[in-house]
């Protein structure tokens, strides 16, 4: 490849054009977000129009009113988030509507809100990095084709904004940095976390249905949702079930890579031995 191929302002143009749109990417949980509309739509995926039509309908709650800005919240990112999971699975504005206020119905809207927003808020508690196109290239320098850097966007390990690029999970940038110091190609960690991932997602359905199972659906019944008291220590519940399920994984990711670790080692060593003996005479 060429440098000019390689350089900042061709990866710029190539990554413009071929490129998928970043995935949304989650920012960290705050104790209180604040958004424009224009910045809370696109954090939602959504538009400004939208917006203004889901406050018109009654489904998202409105603004705090700053002399002529209105000032959203993760009240409202949490709600928009909801609003278009169930628009992608086909129901109507009027649909949701209904479901909104039934749920509403003989509760506390704080209590309904704040679940909301733990459930749509089980976040990336990292805090994102920012580089340059140079900078990228600094620490991959051949690695970085247009092709690698098309699959890290799509990952959403890399985040393309103007001229510079956003890193929204810095330990992960860090760790593949190091696997390619050591002679890893950056294709192929990609290529690998891409298979990583659908395992995780498995990890994380099966701690989610246990806390379902046990924490709505016997209690409440299958496909209904919590009532009274239970609507506010569900959601302070939820966001502690990050730490408890990453201590669980990391745990016992540990102890699968040390036993999976010294297997290749005594495997490796077992067939050094086999060979000396073989050459015996």
């Amino acid at each position: 490849m060429t440098a000019s191929r390689k350089s900042p302002a061709a990866l710029l143009r190539r990554l413009t054009q071929n490129a998928p749109d970043a995935p949304a990417l989650d920012q960290a949980l705050r104790a209180r977000q604040e958004f424009t509309i224009d910045k809370l739509a696109r954090e939602a995926g959504s538009t400004v129009r939208n917006v203004r039509a889901y406050q018109d309908r009654g489904l998202l709650p409105p603004p705090e009113k700053r002399g002529r800005t209105g000032i959203y919240t993760d009240v409202h990112l949490a709600r928009l988030k909801i609003i278009g999971a169930l628009l992608e699975r086909g129901y109507t504005l009027n649909n949701i509507r209904d479901l909104l206020s039934a749920w509403e119905q003989g509760r506390d809207l704080n209590d309904i809100l704040g679940l909301e927003v733990a459930v749509t808020s089980w976040q990336n508690p990292s805090v994102p990095s920012y580089l340059d196109y140079q900078d990228l290239i600094d620490d991959f320098g051949e690695d970085i084709t247009p092709e690698v850097m098309t699959k890290a966007v799509t990952l959403g390990y890399i985040i393309p904004e103007g001229t510079r690029l956003r890193v929204p999970y810095p330990r992960i940038y860090n760790a593949g940095k190091e696997l390619v110091e050591n002679g890893v190609p950056l294709d192929a960690v990609l290529t690998h976390v891409r298979l990583v991932r659908g395992e995780v997602d498995k990890l994380a359905e099966r701690f989610i249905d246990m806390i379902v199972e046990h924490l709505v659906d016997e209690k409440y019944g299958p496909n209904s949702l919590p009532e009274g008291d239970d609507v506010a220590r569900l959601a302070e519940f939820i966001t502690r079930i990050r730490p408890l399920a990453e201590a669980v994984v990391n745990d016992e990711l540990g102890r699968v890579l040390e036993k999976s670790i010294n297997k290749v080692l005594v495997d490796r060593l077992e067939n050094v031995l086999d060979h000396l003996e073989r050459k015996q005479p």
